[in-house]
């Protein structure tokens, strides 16, 4: 308020109203002005946009990886992603490691990939060059970086490397830890070491739904049945269009089978 209204103020409302009222509307005029809210933060799809990776529009993959990781968002933690992008193109590839890093701003992002992308090294995004199924690469860029939280095999699609890194990185992950495998679909194409047969044991699709039975290993009827890692410690697996999301974490709840299976499991009385 300019000095010409307070004085105005007190020559003519003043006189004309009580003094608690003159009080409240003294105290409502001198406080400040309301502080503009905070823009939203852009979404992960927004930033993919951005940053032209396929995740987005090619794949309908970030509103999947937003429900899965948008509790991470300020958090700090290590993330992973297997496979750069640009192939053995020079100065192509990193959308989505660019994406990443400006979802997390708290977050280490590392880009392993068998091509040299050191171009796109910055602040908080480190790129390694190595083999995603070389397990002394693996080791090398855990004792640099630590244990990531969040892993990404965006690498070459085939089966075979997709269970070979999943095998070796998972029992290093901390509880908690997201596990995230893209471009399933060549599961069914034979060019990518997938297989027309469905029924395959070979696949990636094969190879998550084992990871869906272990989710319920404690019904297995098998008397000699010993539990893999992955039976205990896959917590939830989630699968998309071309996309599968592991969640790690404690699997052994029980069962009820003793007790509904009675034919089965007779009773044991006490002599």
């Amino acid at each position: 308020m300019t000095n010409f209204l307070k004085r105005a103020a007190v020559a003519h409302v003043k006189p004309r109203v009580s003094a608690d009222l003159w009080a409240r509307l003294r105290g409502r005029a001198e406080e400040p002005p309301p502080r503009p809210r905070p823009r939203p933060r852009p979404s992960l799809t927004t930033l993919a946009e951005r940053t032209g990776t396929d995740k987005w529009g090619v794949h309908h993959y970030t509103p999947h990886y937003e429900r899965h990781l948008a509790h991470l968002r300020d958090q700090p933690f290590v993330l992973l992603e297997i496979g750069v992008g640009g192939y053995d193109r020079e100065g192509e590839g990193g959308g989505s490691l660019l994406m990443w890093r400006r979802y997390f701003k708290q977050a280490e992002v590392v880009g392993l990939d068998i091509e040299d992308k050191s171009f796109l090294d910055r602040p908080r995004m480190t790129t390694v060059q190595g083999d995603q199924t070389d397990t002394a690469a693996l080791e090398s860029l855990i004792e640099r970086f630590g244990v990531p939280l969040v892993v990404i095999d965006d690498g070459s699609h085939r089966p075979d490397d997709i269970i070979t890194t999943f095998e070796f990185l998972f029992p290093l992950l901390p509880d908690g830890a997201v596990y995230a495998i893209e471009d399933t679909q060549t599961s069914y194409w034979p060019e990518f070491g997938g297989s027309e047969d469905r029924g395959s044991p070979s696949t990636t699709m094969a190879f998550a739904k084992r990871l869906v039975d272990g989710l319920n290993h404690e019904e297995f009827l098998d008397s000699d049945y010993q539990p893999s890692y992955t039976d205990t410690h896959v917590r939830s697996v989630h699968c998309y269009h071309n996309l599968v999301i592991v969640e790690k974490g404690d699997n052994v709840e029980g069962s009820n089978k003793r007790n509904v299976l009675l034919e089965r499991y007779p009773p044991v009385t006490e002599e």
